[in-house]
């Protein structure tokens, strides 16, 4: 059994989603108030998209009024060319007057489309540090449940699919609104009849829209599950890329791989599908009511109940809103991914963390360092599998304590418990006597270093890496740690010294050489408790043994844990716990264990045979 927490990660695709129908209002208007964060961008950005819609507004009627005077001209002065003249000035200054708007529409729209693009990206600004600074305040809980790939989703599509809804839809749909509204005021202030028939596409176009925009919602969550999936999958193939080569893999992570690019294909072009089939209904209904207006519309003309001029006003309005109509289902597009996008963000945000400070709690102030586990019992869920019972121990500054264990008996779930990675369940964890609930989480990991099994690097230069708490260590600290975890050699021997990149997760290091990076960015801020977690399993035994000895020296005066699966990394402390099942079976120092022939001295004796053996092999 292992003391692993549990996990999802690994999981199949995720099943068809359940779709809240009334979470598109709550969302949206979430986002339209991250927006709302900065009111003279939005009025800037609201004031010139409504100029240019207005500079736009005005163009049908320039151009019915001026067919109408240029008619009249020509037939009072029909006789002569003075008619003709006056005609051609009218036209020429409609035609100045039309440029004019038309450019200063121009000017206007990409004003506003440059403002509500930074305004968008402002938000995306705020949306990803909250999001990341979210990430950093989760326990890790959360983090065991959900795999890194869907939070890079999250954090990038998702989020641009968030983003995309103010400068797609919120800020075009202020300019929409207005030219639907006046143009279908002033097509009923021409003739209310010709107004119903012009505007009878509307009813079939918001059918078309809803369903639209319904469906769309449904396929642009699967859309964002699935590259999620995908995401997992390509960032483990990376990850794992050597174990992949190593055992021919290839063929079976390209399936893999396609199987989901496939899937997330297939609900692409149903979205795509869904877009157009919206898009031609209403296209479809627009030419149908704008065919019927034409034809009803003519007749008035022929009967002289109409001029040339309002038909062509009437016209110019009604193709108007053949734009308008094709940004709707832009909209809805934007509106559906938007909702589905910013609700999986927002899900994320809205956690709360299940670590955190309590209320009134206080930072460590100068303490003794005297760790104590007090009756602790925990288990990683509510119900779930009991992995640790009953754990009373005390270390004091100055003594080691080892920790030792078959697998899977809880070993690792202590040392997560004493930095507050998980909270206990049953008893308490104290440092001189205050529960380590009671104070900050910040300055109780200042407090406690922890160097774990895995020894992970960051693609940065080893004196980064040495020096990854303490920032602003001095060279000399980084170095005198360097040579406590027996490392500084061979730093010294490498190209930049120092400053050489370990290149990513340290793949320029050995297995043993990244064990000792670690060990060397645990000492380098001085904490109060050290705690050891298997750290150096991957470190042959003449380089451990001088590891130990530099590290006695190093942590002399402070608390020390170390918990390990080789017996050689801990026979030296001055008090060994044994632990089977999660519970204390055996304790005592070395001597006391051996003699009292239990699991340790079994423990013993298997390894001391392996190693006999092994050098027997060897010689």
């Amino acid at each position: 059994m292992s003391d692993s927490p549990p996990t999802g990660r690994g999981a199949g695709p995720p099943s068809t989603p359940r779709v809240d129908v009334s979470a598109m209002p709550a969302v949206l208007s979430r986002i339209a108030g991250l927006a709302l964060r900065y009111p003279w961008r939005v009025a800037l950005t609201v004031l010139t998209s409504l100029v240019a819609t207005v500079a736009n507004l005005a163009l049908p009627k320039q151009f019915g009024g001026a067919i109408d005077q240029a008619h009249r001209l020509l037939a009072r002065g029909a006789a002569g060319a003075a008619g003709v003249a006056d005609a051609r000035h009218a036209l020429l200054m409609t035609g100045l007057l039309v440029i004019g708007l038309t450019t200063a529409r121009g000017l206007l729209t990409m004003a506003a489309s440059f403002q509500g693009e930074y305004l968008s990206q402002k938000v995306a600004l705020d949306l990803r540090t909250a999001f990341f600074q979210q990430l950093q305040r989760l326990s890790f809980g959360f983090h065991d449940r959900i795999h890194s790939g869907d939070l890079i989703t999250r954090g990038m599509l998702d989020l641009e699919g968030t983003r995309t809804f103010i400068q797609g839809a919120m800020v075009p749909a202020l300019s929409l609104t207005l030219q639907l509204s006046f143009s279908a005021y002033r097509m009923v202030a021409i003739d209310p009849t010709m107004a119903v028939i012009g505007l009878a596409f509307v009813p079939v176009a918001g059918a078309a829209l809803g369903r639209m925009g319904f469906l769309l919602r449904v396929t642009w969550l699967r859309v964002q599950q699935l590259m999620s999936r995908l995401t997992l999958i390509m960032e483990e193939n990376l990850q794992g890329i050597r174990v992949v080569r190593a055992f021919a893999g290839r063929s079976f992570e390209l399936g893999k791989f396609d199987e989901a690019s496939q899937a997330v294909l297939g609900f692409q072009y149903k979205r795509i599908t869904l877009r157009f089939r919206g898009v031609a209904a209403m296209q479809l209904s627009y030419y149908t009511a704008l065919g019927a207006l034409l034809w009803y519309g003519g007749g008035k003309v022929l009967d002289g109940r109409m001029t040339v001029g309002q038909l062509t006003e009437f016209i110019t309005y009604m193709t108007f809103l053949q734009a308008p109509i094709r940004q709707i289902a832009m909209i809805f597009n934007s509106a559906a991914r938007a909702t589905s996008s910013g609700g999986r963000v927002f899900e994320v945000l809205d956690l709360k963390p299940e670590i955190g400070d309590a209320p009134g709690a206080e930072p460590l102030t100068a303490p003794k360092g005297v760790l104590r586990f007090d009756s602790v019992g925990f288990r990683y869920a509510p119900g779930g599998r009991q992995v640790l019972s009953g754990i009373d121990f005390e270390v004091r500054p100055g003594r080691t304590l080892g920790i030792v264990e078959p697998p899977g008996a809880g070993k690792s779930t202590i040392a997560n418990l004493i930095p507050r990675f998980y909270d206990v369940t049953e008893g308490r964890i104290t440092l001189d006597g205050t529960d380590i609930r009671e104070v900050t989480l910040a300055s109780l990991r200042e407090y406690v270093g922890l160097v774990q099994q895995e020894a992970f690097l960051f693609d940065a230069s080893v004196g980064h890496n040495v020096a990854y708490a303490d920032p602003w260590a001095e060279d000399a600290r980084i170095v005198g740690a360097a040579k406590t975890a027996q490392i500084h050699e061979h730093i010294a021997s490498l190209p930049a010294a120092y400053d050489t990149r370990v290149g990513e997760r340290g793949v320029a290091l050995s297995g043993g050489q990244r064990q000792r990076m670690s060990i060397a960015r645990g000492v380098v801020p001085g904490p109060g408790v050290m705690v050891f977690d298997d750290s150096t399993a991957a470190i042959d035994a003449v380089t451990e043994r001088k590891v130990r000895e530099a590290l006695a020296h190093a942590t002399q005066t402070k608390a020390t844990v170390i918990i390990a699966h080789r017996l050689s990394s801990l026979m030296h402390a001055d008090e060994i716990i044994v632990l089977d099942e999660g519970r204390i079976v055996e304790r005592g120092d070395h001597a006391a264990l051996l003699a009292a022939g239990g699991t340790y001295a079994e423990l013993f004796e298997l390894q001391s045979r392996t190693a006999s053996v092994d050098l027997e092999a060897v010689a």
